[in-house]
C-alpha cells in the first residue's frame, strides 16, 4: 500500500482511476489489526489502488471528509467519491471484503 506523503499528491490520486484511501494511524490498535489481512484484500480488489492516509498528518482532511474514526475507507472513482467506510469501530476482513464489493 502506497503511503500519501503530500496534500499535493492526495488530490492527485483522488481524481485518478478507481482509487481506495484508507484512513489510519500508527497509534490506533484498530488500525493495526487490519494490516496482517490488508496485502490480501489488496491483492483480491486489485482493480482498486490503495492509499495509506496517516490522520494525524492530514487532520484537515479527515475533517473536511468527514473521517472522524479510523480505520476508514473512503473510495473514489475518477474523482468522485463513490462510497465510505468510515467509523470508529475494528473491522474484520470479511467487512473490508463486504463494502468493496459492494461498490
Amino acid at each position: 500500500m502506497k503511503k500519501i506523503e503530500t496534500l499535493e499528491e492526495l488530490q492527485t490520486v483522488k481524481s485518478a482511476g478507481n482509487t481506495i484511501l484508507l484512513f489510519s494511524a500508527d497509534w490506533c490498535p484498530d488500525c493495526r489489526f487490519i494490516e496482517p489481512f490488508m496485502p490480501e484484500v489488496e491483492e483480491k480488489y486489485n482493480e482498486y489502488v490503495f492509499y495509506y492516509v496517516d490522520r494525524d498528518q492530514f487532520i484537515d482532511v479527515c475533517i473536511e471528509m468527514d473521517v472522524f474514526g479510523i480505520p476508514s475507507f473512503v473510495a473514489f472513482r475518477d474523482g468522485q467519491e463513490v462510497g465510505r467506510y468510515v467509523n470508529k469501530d475494528r473491522k474484520t476482513q470479511e467487512q473490508i471484503e463486504a463494502f468493496l464489493s459492494g461498490l
